[in-house]
């Protein structure tokens, strides 16, 4: 079995993600290790906490620093992280006068917290450009499917009609609220860590503060005090990745129903074949992206287990985070990838689409209950003569004409296109908050 479905030679073409793999491995976390130290150097050279010409000589010879990541196993066996490792092999390579100034008042965690952050602020950059393909995507297939009707069903019943175009719409809405939700995101969360062995700056003080909001620019994180045991951070990207993976699953599942052989509504992806039965073509995306929104639930948890260090830092809760924050960006990012080719690819079956509103009259019974209670019959008798109408062996509008003791010209009354309007009004509602974030 694969340790990783993310890194099996085997699963990864599926279940992985080559955009996001690099910049989460091995060689990228070690790079946006060695980035800290660098951009470390130049702030405190700088604001003269350093001197100058170490600083520049550190920034030089960094530059182009080739680290191996295997290089540090042996010290990250020893000290239970790599840093200590990291910064041993970054002094020989900076020479003795520059690398005694390197990592400068700093811990091990300033540099794996940040180099994480800096990781994630990379990763959302893509999936945020994806989030928005992905939408406008979405807002064509339903503006091509407006008018299309469909059943509705709540609790797996048939309901009341809507449209294919507001189901879509539907598909969009939490995407929507999670990409306008991303600057808050990038405030709350890509935070520079810098607050030394126990979190205070004490080797560097007074100067501490100065330090983390001169690095903070130099990274393009936001500054804020040391979070070091306040793991707030991680559980807010934590919590914004879940959120998008469970929307993808949210339309891969609808797309399952509806892609069923005794439904066939809706089909999408390129299917998969079956070991055995050569008529199949199996909804493998869809089921795929339900596969990685677990992915994503159980990282969230992983890193809510992770989130109550003891004291001033927990070496038995840190490194959860070191597995489990990059499984969720990798799910969420490789849901996206699929979720885009589902909808790249959906196809409408509008034959079946119709016969199943046309074999279901009674889609229109709370419409009839309100025809009914707005010609002046009381609530509850409409309900119950409606609910009559419905188990009548005659067809529905005539069921109702036989019990009904108000003239209405139910044919006009029952249209289901009269769904169309409000279908196509809540749709724009949704897509208008793109823009601005109300309806």
């Amino acid at each position: 079995m694969p340790v990783s479905l993310f890194s099996s030679q085997v699963h990864a073409g599926l279940f992985s993600d080559d955009e996001l793999l690099p910049l989460l491995d091995d060689a990228g976390d070690v790079a946006q290790m060695v980035r800290f130290e660098q951009a470390l150097a130049v702030v405190q050279g700088r604001l003269g906490i350093i001197p100058a010409d170490a600083a520049n000589t550190i920034d030089r010879q960094l530059q182009d620093a080739a680290m191996e990541p295997e290089g540090l196993a042996e010290g990250t066996r020893s000290a239970g992280v790599p840093v200590p490792a990291l910064v041993a092999t970054l002094r020989k390579i900076t020479g003795e006068d520059a690398g005694k100034w390197l990592h400068w008042g700093a811990t091990s965690q300033d540099v794996i917290d940040t180099a994480q952050m800096l990781q994630a602020k990379a990763c959302l950059d893509i999936l945020e450009a994806r989030l928005d393909r992905l939408i406008d995507t979405l807002e064509t297939r339903s503006n091509q499917n407006a008018e299309q009707l469909l059943a509705g069903r709540t609790r797996s019943q048939v309901s009341t009609p809507v449209t294919l175009g507001y189901r879509i719409a539907q598909w969009a809405q939490p995407l929507i609220d999670a990409k306008n939700d991303l600057a808050a995101l990038r405030a709350s969360a890509l935070r520079v860590q810098f607050g030394g062995a126990s979190g205070v700056n004490s080797a560097i003080a007074p100067d501490g503060t100065l330090v983390a909001r001169a690095l903070a620019a130099e990274l393009g994180l936001e500054d804020g005090p040391s979070w070091h045991v306040n793991r707030t951070p991680l559980l807010h990207l934590a919590a914004w990745l879940q959120r998008v993976s469970t929307a993808l699953a949210k339309m891969a599942g609808d797309l399952i129903v509806m892609g069923r052989t005794d439904i066939a509504e809706v089909s999408s992806g390129t299917g998969g074949g079956s070991s055995t039965m050569p008529q199949k073509s199996n909804p493998v995306q869809a089921e795929t992206i339900l596969v990685l929104n677990q992915i994503a639930n159980l990282s969230q948890s992983g890193l809510a287990a992770a989130s109550d260090p003891l004291e001033e830092r927990d070496g038995t809760k840190w490194p959860l985070e070191w597995m489990m924050l990059p499984q969720a960006f990798m799910a969420a990012g490789s849901a996206l990838r699929h979720a885009q080719a589902l909808s790249d690819s959906m196809h409408t079956n509008a034959k079946h689409l119709d016969a199943t509103v046309a074999a279901n009259p009674e889609l229109m019974a709370e419409t009839a209950s309100f025809v009914l209670a707005k010609a002046g019959l009381p609530r509850a008798e409409a309900k119950d003569l409606v609910a009559r109408a419905a188990s009548d062996s005659a067809p529905f509008a005539e069921a109702l004409n036989k019990l009904s003791p108000l003239k209405i010209d139910w044919q006009t009354a029952l249209d289901p296109r009269l769904v169309i309007e409000p279908c196509r009004e809540m749709s724009r509602r949704i897509f208008a908050r793109r823009t601005t974030g109300r309806d």
